[in-house]
């Protein structure tokens, strides 16, 4: 029989529970909480980003430039602990409403999990979540440092921003080193070859202070001093064919990272730097004879980007004043190489209630290494986007 858990010791899982769900959850800010019984809670976010976008064309077929107002980010959040070892979270997400001209979008999950939190070195997670590849994909999309996160390249393939499947994860060494496997779907259904789990496994070392939850922030707003290296692989065998007319020249899928992140709080302000290279590799299936038509364009892509940050020492007005900027490279190895790009931004974040009350501007000058006369969206363009972002 289980013995049943000290006073100390729930407490303690309660804890862990609820660092979990935080590190999990798209924002790390907790909304109101309804307590059940000893062990039960609940605890509701809604958190919303509004942009504001022009950009040098409308659409891939339209070379126009147009001004957009539309909602990036729409999320209603249910989060809380069944009792001291099971956690839950379910987030409803609306995204891009009316962008586009594209209004009344569906209302569906983007994630449903539940957190079984047995210690700090021993976690699991069992639904759909953010697969753990990537460090800016696993960054909170609420916590960002820039405007928002690579377009493609930080998005395996294959699932995309999240999978369904099951983690084991934690800390060890104090929190200074974080592992991570998972095993999800992947790849699924009838253009694969074979119906195979995807891998995938991820392991960082913290220097300084550590970073112990599932998810990252892009910045800590100088709340700590992080120097994190991070590095990850991802895996699945027979995820397409070369020739899926005559179902032959089956392809292997392989990715990995590596990255590191760095904040440094100084009395003359905060640093922030963040880099990483990523690659994707489905041995070229897009060069195949007669490649199957459902094949994402990042099958093979490859690329890396650098992040850098300043927040002002105290207050400018009623908030605090961070700069920020990007530059990012994307090689997509697809035939005519219309997608090959770089990315490159300056912005500034203006923290009035600091992640929850935010507003943002960017502008974007993103260059093509091959003029697309088809496609005004594969051509030279700059893009100014304006946001503001409010959680509760």
């Amino acid at each position: 029989m289980k013995p049943n858990p000290t006073p100390h010791t729930r407490c303690r899982r309660v804890a862990l529970g609820a660092a979990a769900l935080i590190g999990l959850a798209a924002t790390a800010h907790a909304g109101p909480t309804i307590a059940f019984g000893k062990e039960g809670s609940l605890t509701f976010n809604y958190s919303l980003q509004a942009w504001a976008q022009t950009r040098d064309f409308t659409s891939p077929t339209d070379a126009g430039k147009s001004t957009d107002f539309f909602l990036r980010r729409n999320r209603l959040t249910f989060s809380g602990q069944y009792n001291d070892l099971v956690g839950f979270y379910a987030n409803l997400d609306a995204p891009g409403e009316s962008r586009g001209g594209q209004n009344d979008r569906s209302v569906f999950f983007r994630d449903g999990y539940i957190t079984i939190d047995h210690s700090d070195p021993l976690r699991f997670i069992v639904g759909r979540f953010k697969n753990t590849f990537t460090r800016e994909n696993l960054e909170a999309c609420f916590d960002p440092l820039t405007m928002d996160r690579a377009e493609l390249l930080s998005y395996t393939p294959w699932g995309g921003s999240r999978d369904t499947g099951v983690a084991m994860w934690g800390n060890l060494a104090d929190g200074m080193v974080n592992y991570r496997v998972m095993i999800a779907d992947g790849r699924e259904g009838n253009p694969v070859v074979k119906d195979s789990p995807r891998l995938t496994a991820r392991l960082h070392v913290s220097l300084f202070d550590p970073e112990t939850d599932y998810g990252y922030r892009g910045t800590y707003l100088g709340t700590k001093r992080v120097l994190t290296i991070g590095a990850a692989v991802d895996r699945q065998a027979d995820v397409a064919y070369g020739n899926a007319v005559a179902m032959t020249d089956p392809k292997d899928y392989k990715a990995w990272t590596v990255d590191v992140f760095y904040e440094q709080p100084t009395a003359a302000g905060t640093f922030t730097a963040s880099a990483a290279v990523i690659t994707y590799d489905t041995g070229r299936v897009h060069f195949g004879l007669a490649p199957d038509a459902d094949l994402p364009a990042g099958t093979d892509l490859e690329g890396h980007y650098v992040k850098f940050g300043y927040l002002m020492p105290g207050r400018v007005g009623p908030g605090r004043l961070q700069f920020f900027g990007r530059s990012e490279k994307s090689t997509y190895n697809l035939p005519m190489g219309y997608r090959d790009q770089k990315w490159n931004a300056l912005g500034v974040n203006y923290y009035i209630e600091g992640q929850q009350l935010k507003l943002s501007a960017e502008f974007a000058d993103v260059k093509f290494d091959v003029q697309n006369p088809g496609n005004p969206a594969q051509r030279d363009y700059r893009q100014f986007t304006a946001g503001l972002q409010f959680i509760f």
